[in-house]
């Protein structure tokens, strides 16, 4: 009886690789950009399932680009210097003082994801958007409002990003760019991820966030949408059932499927491995958003 168990295991094992191949084979030597943020990066647990999880889609012949925020590490730090974080519209009012620290800060964020990926036997490096010209930006204003050093991204040159890739690195980047005077803005890490994956037409850009995904009604948790069209999801925003955080972050992904990514995912970073259940599954576990002619691969 246990030996039956046993094969039993071993099979279920089995079928879970073969229903990934398709997908190995569709996506093999593909870009695919992680946004990686929310508590995934907070829980020690979590931020070693994510980095499992890219390092695996790397060895298996893709080509990620993880691209990570540091919101709650910075609003830590600026605590831990005696200043109180100041936000204007939901977003981060950044000074000079609070700017200098956001780099700081960051770039430990990036150096320490860089030290996960290389412990797992994958050379990863770390960059910013400063490196190369990768990220040009100018001031962005919250409904006018000044907000200091943030910075809306005007131009993305994804040299560095190629270059490394095709030597068999995994670039790490951190959200921060300059502006034509080479003055240092901290940027939003969603904007910046959309950016870099319409930049190099990625066939995928993952957000991992702190919901299960996008729902019809945020009230009722049977109502995730498993897969949505550009059209649906404008539909859903005109509708009135977007809003909140979610409305910005559901307009990146319009903009970027508009722009050359092939397919977006809106994931819940809280659950282990979600980027492979995702990415290797038949139903997946999150919200993926594809261009209208694009075949849907879950039909409700």
């Amino acid at each position: 009886m246990a030996e039956k168990q046993n094969m039993e295991a071993v099979m279920e094992k089995a079928n879970v690789l073969i229903e990934a191949l398709p997908y190995i084979q569709r996506f093999n030597r593909k870009i695919i950009v992680v946004k990686y943020g929310g508590s995934a990066m907070v829980d020690e647990e979590l931020k070693k399932h994510v980095i499992q999880d890219v390092t695996l889609l790397k060895l298996v012949g893709f080509k990620p680009i993880i691209v990570h925020g540091g919101g709650k590490e910075i609003s830590k730090w600026v605590n831990k210097v005696g200043m109180e974080p100041v936000f204007v519209n939901g977003l981060r009012k950044t000074d000079e003082a609070t700017m200098e620290i956001a780099e700081m800060v960051l770039n430990k964020v990036n150096k320490s994801l860089v030290q996960l990926v290389q412990e797992l036997g994958v050379l990863a490096v770390g960059v910013s958007g400063k490196d190369g010209g990768l990220l040009k930006v100018e001031k962005k204003l919250s409904n006018g409002e000044d907000i200091g050093f943030v910075g809306e991204i005007t131009e993305v040159n994804p040299k560095i990003l190629y270059d490394l890739l095709e030597k068999d690195f995994l670039p790490i980047v951190a959200p921060i760019g300059m502006d034509e005077n080479y003055q240092s803005y901290n940027i939003n890490a969603d904007d910046a991820a959309c950016a870099i994956a319409r930049a190099v037409s990625a066939e995928k850009l993952a957000f991992l966030t702190d919901i299960e995904g996008v729902y019809k009604d945020p009230q009722d948790p049977d109502t995730l949408i498993s897969e949505l069209t550009v059209s649906e999801a404008r539909d859903l925003i005109t509708d009135g059932f977007i809003g909140g955080g979610m409305l910005p972050k559901l307009n990146n992904c319009i903009d970027a499927i508009e722009n050359g990514v092939s397919r977006v995912h809106i994931l819940d970073g809280r659950i282990a491995h979600c980027l492979l259940l995702e990415i290797f599954t038949n139903r997946g576990i999150g919200t993926a958003i594809l261009g209208d002619k694009e075949e849907k691969y879950f039909n409700e």
